[in-house]
């Protein structure tokens, strides 16, 4: 009789021997590294100005397991740490990648969570140089840190934005969102019957924007080549109102924004109005778009003009004048930030 080959366990491995398990998989690609895993410390060499960015993931606050793929998420929790790095027009380096695991999650689990984080490295060309694993009681909790760098007169802060520079938005906003809504329907269409198989097959745009994004890498080696230097910028994960106001409130001004010149692709149009959402919704407050806001001085505008993923949404005014929402009826009324509450119950 043929014995069952055992499955080897988290436990069974212990954490150094997970810790290997994980570290044989790591392939450096910047010289900048000059020791990662193995010993009580790395060590960097980066040139100029440093940026440090770090975001927490946490079961059942940032994503729900019951519809998220383990390998998408690992993805997912690397390009939000480099979405910040890239706001601030650095060039990431480096992460650093913590964990806390509870004991429903397999090796196997652990193993693909780590796909997808090591397919992020490699797509961005980033080392892991060290982190932390540790157990809890419920769930699972992923902590990443970035390091980038940026020569100190490329840096863009939220701060610099001057009365009438062009306000400037990268690709679509709303989709994450959208396609978090069609998960969270799916859901509970399951939960009430598991024989039913989820409706999916014409939201892979919007689904991709929430469970697999990518960072506007492309942005920033675009303002490099036509050396272009943003007045501010941020990037957009709790939705374009609340970043609007982060930047008007850094730079200590107003904003005019145009209805009209949102970008929404049209999946998550049509999505928003099967939803009763109204798509402008969508795209202010919806969030995780990973996205960059950014403004630049009007004398800069033919670099930018005709690049299609860009596009003008309004312009910067004294701070008196308010920070408004311009209707596509020409309307003009204040606008409202809601983003993502994290404190939320």
């Amino acid at each position: 009789m043929k014995e069952e080959k055992k499955e080897i366990g988290i436990n069974d491995l212990g954490e150094f021997g997970l810790i290997d398990r994980i570290t044989e998989k790591i392939e450096t690609y910047n010289k900048s590294t000059i020791l990662g895993p193995g010993d009580d410390g790395a060590v960097i060499k980066l040139s100029d100005h440093t940026v440090v960015s770090t975001d927490m993931l946490v079961e059942g606050v940032h994503f729900d397991m019951t519809f998220t793929p383990l390998k998408h998420l690992g993805y997912k929790s690397v390009i939000v740490n480099l979405s910040d790095i890239y706001a601030m027009n650095a060039e990431p380096k480096q992460i650093t990648v913590s964990l806390a695991i509870s004991s429903k999650y397999t090796l196997e689990a652990i193993d693909e969570l780590y796909d997808g984080i090591l397919l992020a490295c490699k797509k961005y060309n980033l080392d892991i140089i060290g982190g932390d694993i540790t157990s809890c009681l419920n769930g699972l909790t992923i902590s990443i840190t970035s390091i980038g760098n940026c020569k100190k007169k490329d840096l863009v802060y939220r701060s610099g934005a001057k009365e009438n520079d062009l306000l400037i938005v990268t690709g679509d906003l709303g989709g994450a969102y959208m396609g978090l809504n069609v998960l969270q329907r799916e859901k509970e269409v399951w939960k009430s019957n598991p024989n039913m198989q989820p409706d999916l097959d014409n939201f892979n745009y919007i689904l991709e924007r929430q469970l697999k994004p990518e960072a506007r890498k492309d942005i920033i080696t675009f303002f490099k080549e036509s050396i272009l230097k943003p007045t501010s910028m941020i990037d957009i994960s709790d939705g374009l109102a609340s970043e609007i106001f982060h930047i008007c409130k850094k730079s200590k001004v107003g904003c005019q924004l145009y209805e009209d010149k949102i970008p929404i692709d049209s999946q998550t149009y049509q999505t928003s109005m099967d939803f009763n959402i109204n798509p402008t919704v969508s795209a202010l407050n919806g969030g995780e778009d990973y996205e960059l806001l950014f403004t630049i001085n009007q004398k800069d505008y033919e670099k930018i003009k005709g690049n299609p993923n860009m596009t003008i949404i309004g312009h910067i005014t004294k701070k008196e004048a308010g920070i408004n929402l311009i209707s596509n009826g020409d309307v003009s009324t204040p606008l409202k930030a809601q983003g993502w509450n994290h404190f939320e119950k």
